[in-house]
């Protein structure tokens, strides 16, 4: 179910869609159904996969579309253009026009949305028990809680009934579900992607979050999902950070460590601490004052009123609708002003500045993801206490802007799963991914709620505002162009090999010599290639430099995906000597050499 290797079974002729869409209906579990609020009927997934496959039949490149037939579920404050949208309160219920930006991009990039998910009413809370469609139960044991309050969104990717799935995040909804389900958890940056189209909670902090089964997987959500839209006000054009952590890099812990008694807790998380150390990290000590000092702005604080003004009309007038717990907090905001409200903003940018101190001391911050687990019926017995303890660790980390990345490190004696949440500042996605996923790789726990293994680690790509050109003569490593890439910053990803459709010629006349590759399916052969990245501020000064017949394309690779490429004219093979038999440039010149 990962992303990854249905993506390699589609362009392997392996797997459709279509199949894939059938083997879900049949393993749908109805113990976890109210992990569903709405699904999409069998008659529209059957359409939007056979839509696909045909589009594939039309035009192979389709199959290099990176969420191609992969089946997605979304936390249901999130639009979608003819479903309701409920954020669990019925009386609340509408149907949008338009879907979200968010699932708008994940659509055109291929994905099927099979339907929408459970959550903590208005994303009020961090447990999955506060919605009129009833409790989420954990992935693992039912009589404990899911987390929240994307409740649904968790249980779907851990049960396997969708690949990935999007949640939001203002106070660790798309961190604490995370943790208690074995699950990745990928909190953005803030304004990193678009909320325009989601039900706010407070607008100011709201992250829309992905959860996967893999980091790689979270990742390649991420990357179609991020940019800039002019119709979020929150929305920011925000750089990443491309640099990988040192080989050495040290992490900060929270002194004190809070584990409310839960002994199994502070084992798995001192054994996750000594994994970060044997990865090159050194821990280091921090006074979290600070941390909670900011976290109890969130509900304890003025920005509780932002939850009222996301729902203010609503509220006023269908406030007995809304589920008693999440009412007595919005009520809440009745306690504060718009003088506490400044007064609140100036001591979170002081305490914003007594953070940022961190980060000339560490590299990145290492916290358990929940500090303990509770049973359903203990959260129904006390569902305020409980509910602020789940959001010891997360419950700071927007209002401090910053990012962060939950990720499984354990599966405990009691048969619960616990996970580990690495934090850094905004901009540091991917280089929070790249440590997850070395992390992730020791642990050699099983995905989701799953009998699958973990898969091999794959490479982050940390290098996003870049573009990928597959080269196969003069620019190739070690021949006479190949300082065109490397004088622009461009980095070797790997050595390839196109698939059997093409044939290679020595176009004669160029200085230095230079081949053409021409498209001639059934007629050719596999040609030997290396797929390299240019940054984007480069990029366009190199194809400019390309002379003719040369120029820019796509092709296809053995492994079925497409990239851009050196590509020639027709007309110039005319009379030019073909060398496919020999599979390379390479191969060419030590011929010609050996003469």
């Amino acid at each position: 179910m990962t992303i990854a290797s249905l993506l390699a079974e589609y362009r392997h002729a392996k797997r459709t869609p279509s199949e894939v869409i059938d083997s879900l209906r049949s393993a749908a579990d109805d113990a976890y159904a109210n992990a569903w609020i709405c699904r999409v009927g069998a008659d529209a997934l059957a359409r939007r996969a056979r839509q696909l496959e045909q589009m594939a039949r039309e035009d192979p490149r389709t199959l290099a579309l990176p969420l191609y037939g992969i089946p997605f579920a979304v936390k249901d404050n999130i639009d979608v253009a003819g479903m309701p949208t409920t954020a669990a309160c019925p009386a609340f219920s509408r149907v949008p026009a338009r879907s979200a930006t968010v699932v708008e991009r994940l659509e055109a990039a291929g994905a099927i949305l099979v339907g929408k998910t459970n959550l903590d009413q208005f994303a009020t809370g961090l447990v999955g028990t506060r919605s009129p469609y009833g409790a989420v139960s954990n992935s693992f044991r039912p009589e404990y809680i899911s987390g929240g309050s994307s409740s649904g969104s968790a249980v779907a990717v851990a049960r396997g009934e969708a690949s990935f799935s999007l949640g939001t995040d203002t106070a660790g909804s798309g961190r604490v579900p995370a943790g208690l389900n074995n699950l990745v958890g990928l909190k953005p940056s803030r304004g990193l992607i678009s909320a325009r189209g989601v039900v706010p909670a407070c607008q100011s902090l709201d992250c829309v979050s992905v959860f996967a089964l893999t980091v790689p997987d979270a990742v390649t959500v991420l990357n179609v999902a991020r940019g800039f839209d002019a119709e979020d006000p929150w929305s920011r054009e925000l750089a990443l950070t491309t640099p990988p952590l040192p080989e050495r890099f040290t992490f900060a812990l929270p002194d004190p460590l809070e584990f409310h008694g839960d002994a199994h807790a502070l084992h798995a998380f001192n054994a996750a601490v000594d994994r970060l150390e044997g990865l090159g990290g050194k821990a280091i000590r921090i006074d979290f004052a600070p941390y909670l000092e900011a976290a109890a702005l969130l509900y304890e604080g003025p920005w509780v009123a932002e939850r009222l003004a996301a729902i203010r009309p609503f509220f006023e007038q269908h406030a007995n609708e809304v589920h008693p717990v999440v009412r007595k907090i919005i009520e809440g905001a009745g306690n504060y002003s718009a003088t506490d409200l400044f007064a609140g903003l100036t001591r979170l940018e002081a305490l914003r500045k007594i953070a940022a101190q961190l980060w000339n001391r560490a590299d990145v911050m290492v916290v358990p993801t929940a500090p303990t687990a509770y049973t359903i019926a203990e959260l129904m017995a006390e569902p305020f206490i409980n509910n602020r303890r789940l959001g010891h660790y997360t419950n700071f980390v927007n209002l401090l802007d910053l990012a962060a990345c939950a990720v499984p490190a354990a599966m405990r004696p009691d048969g619960l799963p616990t996970g580990i949440t690495l934090i850094a500042p905004a901009g540091t996605d991917l280089m929070l991914a790249d440590l997850a996923q070395r992390f992730h790789q020791l642990t050699g726990l099983k995905l989701g709620a799953l009998a699958e293994s973990l898969p091999p680690p794959q490479p982050v790509d940390i290098a996003v505002d870049s573009a990928r050109v597959a080269v196969v003569g003069a620019h190739l490593s070690g021949l006479p162009l190949n300082h065109q890439l490397t004088d622009r910053g461009g980095k070797l990803e790997k050595a390839a090999r196109t698939s059997a459709h093409y044939r290679l010629y020595a176009l004669p006349g160029t200085t230095p010599p230079k081949p053409g590759m021409l498209r001639d399916p059934g007629r050719g052969a596999a040609i030997e290639v290396e797929v390299w990245r240019l940054p984007l501020r480069e990029y366009g000064s190199f194809v400019a430099g390309i002379p003719s017949p040369l120029g820019i394309g796509q092709i296809e690779l053995d492994n079925g995906e497409w990239v851009q490429a050196f590509v020639c004219e027709s007309w110039a093979a005319q009379g030019a000597e073909e060398i496919t038999r020999l599979g390379g440039w390479r191969a060419y010149l030590a011929q010609k050499a050996a003469h």
